[in-house]
């Protein structure tokens, strides 16, 4: 019930609810299409993932290489995509977070917060 005893007016709020899924479509786009970085052995491995977690490129710095200690250059890449996926987490909730407050505040099922 609405303050007041008025009934929702059913229109308004299918408007609304169509509002805020273009919104969330418009959102997702741009993070699709944005990419972070993340870096790991001070920028000897960068990572780049788009906003959606899409694993773009690597790059390695030829110091990384070492072929007596190839589990150091693997866990480097391991650290930098994980840096690179975090970054992705924290532009998705500045992205889709007010868009989740929009509807109500209980989170959008199937994303992270």
């Amino acid at each position: 019930m609405i303050p007041g005893g008025g009934q929702p007016n059913m229109q308004q709020l299918l408007q609304q609810a169509q509002k805020m899924q273009q919104d969330l479509a418009k959102a997702q786009e741009e993070l699709a299409r944005t990419e972070v970085e993340g870096q790991a052995g001070g920028g000897l491995v960068k990572a780049t993932v788009t906003g959606s977690g899409e694993l773009r490129s690597l790059k390695i710095d030829p110091k990384a290489v070492d072929p007596e200690d190839t589990e150091t250059l693997a866990d480097l890449v391991v650290a930098a995509v994980q840096a690179a996926n975090e970054n992705a987490q924290t532009l998705q909730q500045q992205k889709l977070g007010p868009l989740a407050q929009g509807l109500g505040g209980g989170g959008i099922p199937g994303l992270p917060f």
